[in-house]
């Protein structure tokens, strides 16, 4: 082994038995006896609903459950943290430090697992247990190197479990990045080709899987793909396995028209991100199907932005793997709605 590479297995840790450390933490406790802030209740369930578009009668009246979605939900500490919840254990802030000084210092969330056994209701006080549930072997990916940590959360209402919840997380030595040719700068030609800022910054990759594979398959198409159930008709968007209305898990899908209106927006500032150039908008597109997704409004200055405002679908290449659906103004400026000028 060379120099280079010794120091390499130094830096990552690899040469003093990682793997084995880390597969030490399986089947160890995260959190006992962890207890819900609140119960189930019906304004929570209004909220999320309105939020998701989610009309579903089951969710409303005397009678109502939550959404089996809403599962994680009871269990979250909120903008105070995990300092003044019980029942929470040291073992995985262990494990990420571990991570950390192997350096393995960056994390992306990859996807997350639930299992519905018990409708929830208003009034239902909730407890949950989670627990180290594997450690991935070394895994190299497009952003890097590292180890796939899986926790599993299971959660009560009383004496009965309700779900289960996996949540699942890469955390990864960030992959080097080729150093860019003499002279050649994050210059605006650079930006206006791969619709990137900073030198070498790539925009986060979308996680395709087997339920969403076919809306990518149709970006790259150029088409904006809607779920249609192939039972009662009800559109939805994002994907899912099944449909909300009826429950079934046959659909096929429809062509967005590519016609819609900002039903709400935020201009980003800040933090500042690698690969996007703030202010810039992001808004709740409702598209005249009547889904909505959420997207960039792109071609008019992002104060121009308003609810109500026409949009048209349209595609932008970001580099030479990535394009993704955005929105322009479908006015143009000075009609009311702001538009590319």
């Amino acid at each position: 082994m060379n120099g280079r590479g010794g120091d390499e297995s130094s830096r990552t840790g690899e040469g003093d038995g990682l793997a084995e450390r880390l597969k030490g933490y399986e089947g160890r406790p995260a959190t006992t006896g962890g207890v819900g802030r609140d119960p189930v209740n019906a304004p929570m369930i209004r909220h999320w609903c309105e939020a998701m578009g989610d009309t579903n009668p089951a969710y409303r009246g005397p009678d109502a459950v939550a959404p089996p979605t809403m599962l994680q939900a009871w269990t979250m500490s909120g903008l105070s943290g995990h300092a003044d919840r019980p029942g929470r254990s040291a073992v995985y802030d262990e494990l990420f430090a571990l991570l950390d000084d192997a350096g393995y210092t960056s994390i992306v969330a990859t996807d997350c697992e639930q299992e519905y056994l018990r409708p929830l209701r208003p009034g239902d006080e909730i407890t949950f247990d989670s627990m180290i549930e594997s450690v991935s072997g070394r895994k190299t990916t497009k952003l890097g190197t590292g180890y796939f940590v899986t926790t599993r959360m299971d959660i009560r209402a009383g004496d009965e479990l309700a779900g289960t919840h996996r949540f699942r997380i890469l955390k990864y030595a960030p992959a080097q990045r080729s150093p860019r040719a003499p002279g050649v700068s994050g210059s605006a030609s650079d930006t206006a080709r791969t619709g990137n800022t900073g030198a070498g910054a790539r925009r986060p990759r979308p996680v395709v899987n087997r339920d969403n594979a076919g809306f990518w398959e149709g970006v790259g198409r150029h088409h904006l793909l809607i779920q249609r159930c192939a039972d009662c008709g009800t559109l939805r968007f994002p994907w899912l396995p099944g449909c909300g209305a009826c429950g079934s898990l046959d659909w096929d899908t429809v062509a967005s028209g590519g016609e819609g209106t900002v039903y709400s927006y935020v201009v980003m500032h800040h933090p500042p991100f690698p690969a996007f150039d703030p202010p810039y908008a992001v808004a709740l597109v409702e598209l005249a199907e009547g889904v909505r997704i959420v997207s960039n409004v792109v071609g008019v200055p992002c104060d121009e932005v308003r609810i109500g405002m026409p949009v048209r679908l349209a595609f932008r290449r970001y580099d030479e793997e990535l394009e993704l659906p955005v929105f322009h103004a479908a006015e143009p400026a000075g009609t009311g709605a702001g538009g590319e000028g």
